[in-house]
C-alpha cells in the first residue's frame, strides 16, 4: 500500500512499482481511491451525494471505506497464489481509506497487519512537492489521462495540508507554519496513523522526467479493483444507514486520525 496525501507522488510510485513487478513475473491488482470512488459516485444511491468543489461527500466516503475492507479480504480468497500482488494507493487524509489503518475484528485484519503487508510513505521534499503541486495545476488544465480530471485539485491540495496541520496539533507534533509543506511534520503524522502497520519511508528528493508521462497510462497488464453497481449501492446504503445523523458524521469524518 502506497499511503499519503494527494500531491505526493503517490500515483508514479505506484505506475512505476506495477511495471517492475509485471515484467518480475507478478500479477498486479490496483486498489486506487480514484479509480474506485467516482464508481460509488455513479452508482443509483451514489448519485444522491456529489462531489463540491472538488470534496468527496462524507458518505461516499464512508462506503468507499467499507468497500476497501472488503476487498481486501476477498482479494486474498481469490487470488492466494503468490505471484499475485495487491497494490493499493491511500490517501487516509480526511476520512479517505483511513479504515485500512485501523485495527478491526474482521476477515481484512490478519493481511493488513500481517508482515507480508507494507505501507510505504512517499515524503517529497520543498522543492519535489512545490515541483508536484504545479504539476498538478497544469494538468488540471490540460489532462494527459481522462483519470487526471478525478486528482484533487490545487485548492483542496492546500485545504488537506491545513486539515493535516490539525492533526499534527491534536497528536503534539510541532508544526512551525500552518500553511507551508513540511516533510518531517507530514512523515511523523501519517506515521502515527499507520502505527498499527508495517511501514517504509520513501524520501523523495529528485524531480522525475514526466512531462510526457500520465501516471494514469500503463504498458502491463493489470486488473483494477472496482465495485459492481450492485455492491456500490449497497455500500452507500450501509453507509447511510451507520450515519442517518448528518452532524455525528461530519464529527466523525473530522476525527478520521482517530486510529
Amino acid at each position: 500500500m502506497v499511503a499519503g496525501l494527494p500531491g505526493t507522488g503517490k500515483s508514479l510510485i505506484i505506475h512505476q512499482m506495477t511495471h517492475l513487478a509485471v515484467d518480475a513475473g507478478r500479477e498486479v491488482h490496483l486498489l486506487q481511491w480514484d479509480v474506485a470512488r467516482p464508481v460509488i459516485e455513479a452508482s443509483e444511491a451514489g448519485r444522491r451525494y456529489p462531489v463540491i468543489d472538488g470534496v468527496t461527500h462524507a458518505i461516499i466516503r464512508k462506503a468507499m471505506g467499507l468497500w476497501s475492507r472488503h476487498v481486501v479480504a476477498r482479494w486474498n480468497r481469490e487470488w492466494p497464489a503468490r505471484e499475485h500482488m495487491l497494490v493499493g494507493e491511500t490517501p487516509f487524509v480526511g476520512n479517505r481509506l483511513i479504515e485500512l489503518a485501523r485495527p478491526l475484528s474482521d476477515a481484512a485484519e490478519p493481511i493488513l497487519s500481517g508482515p507480508s503487508c507494507c505501507f510505504a510513505i512517499p515524503v517529497p521534499s520543498v522543492e519535489v512537492r512545490q515541483f508536484l503541486e504545479a504539476e498538478r495545476q497544469q494538468r488540471m488544465a490540460a489532462p494527459r489521462h481522462p483519470r487526471e480530471r478525478e486528482d484533487a485539485p490545487p485548492g483542496v491540495l492546500r485545504e488537506l495540508w491545513r486539515q493535516l496541520v490539525d492533526v499534527a496539533r491534536a497528536l503534539s507534533i510541532p508544526v512551525a507554519s500552518a500553511d507551508a509543506y513540511d516533510a518531517d511534520v507530514y512523515r511523523r503524522v501519517y506515521e502515527a496513523l499507520l502505527r498499527h502497520r508495517h511501514v517504509e519511508v520513501l524520501s523523495l528528493q529528485t524531480v522525475l522526467p514526466t512531462a510526457e508521462l500520465s501516471a494514469y497510462d500503463f504498458d502491463v497488464p493489470r486488473r483494477d479493483l472496482v465495485p459492481s453497481e450492485t455492491e456500490a449501492n449497497d455500500l452507500v446504503r450501509e453507509a447511510e444507514a451507520r450515519y442517518p445523523d448528518p452532524v455525528a458524521l461530519a464529527r466523525d469524518v473530522d476525527r478520521w486520525w482517530i486510529v
